[in-house]
């Protein structure tokens, strides 16, 4: 019944939209432009690359990975520093964005994962980007990049411990149902056998997924240059953030430059990223060779009811998260439009609590593709955006955004995934007001 209003609530929602809203007006008219851009970018970038491994690594998850196994390593009953000391810094392994993160939450929740550890998990695996904190301390300043690190690993345990605490009683419940499941049938393959297929899909993941450390110098038809960081991306156009003043373009300013206004387009890898630069240009021969991994051990070692069960699982998270994706993206490009820049700027300066806050609630609303939140934030610094909200920023952002909300209430329900977004905003706002008022 709560699916169903759930459903019936968004179709009048849909509607009540698409008949109100006042397409006539210029601000609101490119609003629903950049909508569809950021749709547009997200399906070009994000889907293939990132959305659809994570959800075949969700349904692997729910097939073949026994219960037994997240039970004694996640589960309620598992070894408390073990499983939140896996949960709280497997970001620096899988080095990938919140969009891959939530299917894979979602499978090993289901599969019997503690409520704890698995928050644990959902806010660290983006959080903790290692490539992202090295940048963050480049290009922001090491103070934020070493306090963006030790804060997420922080909070990530203190978010999972208190999600623990406040619904006890229904995980208890909840782990009751699992311990009264009857035994499973042996395995049919060894553990090392199951690590192995496992570590292969996440590592097409994280090729396929990788972000480039590089900035980029654009030479336009009418000779001018200019050092950018690339933000956004559609069939036509290239959204650029000015790295170094040029001409009467101040380091910050974004613009939109059509492609076909472009001559050249070259990558400049900053110093002692070379590695990381040359395995992005790499990186689908990476993921084409791991790829090959997991096949071979599919068609090796499952036979064809496992298969087909495997596609049945990867199939329902696909219909369960996707479409909150797309949406979530597409409300975020909308309602970002309308808020200007520099707006955002005032109400984040200095380090008043209630700019932490402001911080807080963008960053957990906001939707950043990996590595954009850094040139975003250094426009916002520009503008006189205080150092304890950026922190606060760069702790909230990462882990929540409007489609990773919509993920985790179709996981977790209203009242949990309240009290996540909750926590991960007084949480981000508390640690970002103590930090301003240190540096």
């Amino acid at each position: 019944m709560k699916r169903e209003l759930g459903i019936a609530t968004a179709l009048v929602g849909v509607f009540l939209f698409a008949y109100f809203v006042p397409i006539s007006d210029e601000r609101v008219s490119n609003a629903l432009l950049e909508a569809f851009r950021m749709l547009q970018w997200y399906a070009r970038n994000h889907t293939l690359a990132c959305v659809v491994p994570a959800m075949f690594i969700a349904g692997g998850i729910g097939a073949f990975l026994s219960k037994e196994t997240v039970l004694r390593h996640l589960g309620a009953q598992a070894n408390r520093f073990e499983a939140y000391g896996v949960a709280s810094v497997s970001g620096t392994v899988l080095a990938v964005c919140s969009c891959s993160v939530l299917p894979m939450f979602a499978g090993i929740y289901r599969v019997g994962a503690g409520l704890g550890p698995a928050s644990a998990f959902l806010y660290s695996g983006p959080a903790i980007n290692v490539m992202a904190i090295f940048l963050t301390g480049r290009v922001l300043g090491y103070d934020l990049g070493a306090s963006r690190f030790f804060g997420s690993i922080v909070l990530a345990v203190i978010i999972g411990l208190m999600m623990e605490f406040f619904f006890r009683r229904e995980e208890r419940r909840r782990n009751e149902s699992f311990i009264d499941m009857p035994e499973p049938p042996p395995a049919k393959r060894s553990l090392l056998q199951t690590v192995l297929f496992f570590l292969a899909m996440i590592a097409v993941l994280v090729f396929s997924d990788w972000s480039s450390p590089s900035q980029t110098m654009i030479e336009r038809t009418d000779g001018s240059r200019m050092k950018v960081s690339v933000l956004l991306e559609t069939t036509s156009i290239y959204r650029v953030q000015v790295v170094e003043a040029v001409g009467n373009l101040s380091k910050g300013t974004k613009q939109d430059i059509p492609k076909s206004e472009i001559r050249v387009k070259e990558d400049t890898t900053p110093a002692g990223y070379e590695r990381s630069a040359w395995i992005y240009r790499n990186r689908w021969y990476f993921a084409g060779v791991c790829l090959a991994a997991v096949l071979a051990m599919t068609f090796g070692w499952f036979d064809g009811g496992e298969r087909l069960e495997w596609m049945n699982q990867t199939w329902t998270f696909a219909k369960q998260i996707v479409p909150l994706l797309f949406g979530g993206v597409f409300v975020t490009g909308f309602v970002a439009a309308l808020i200007p820049e520099e707006a955002v700027g005032r109400l984040v300066g200095g380090n008043s609590l209630s700019a932490n806050l402001v911080a807080s609630v963008i960053g957990a609303l906001w939707y950043f593709a990996t590595l954009t939140e850094i040139p975003i934030l250094d426009s916002l610094l520009g503008l006189g955006m205080g150092r304890g909200p950026a922190l606060t920023l760069l702790l909230a952002g990462p882990a929540l955004s409007l489609p990773s909300i919509a993920v985790i209430y179709s996981v977790f329900g209203w009242k949990k995934t309240a009290t996540f977004v909750g926590l991960v905003i007084v949480m981000s706002t508390l640690v970002g007001w103590a930090f301003g008022a240190f540096v």
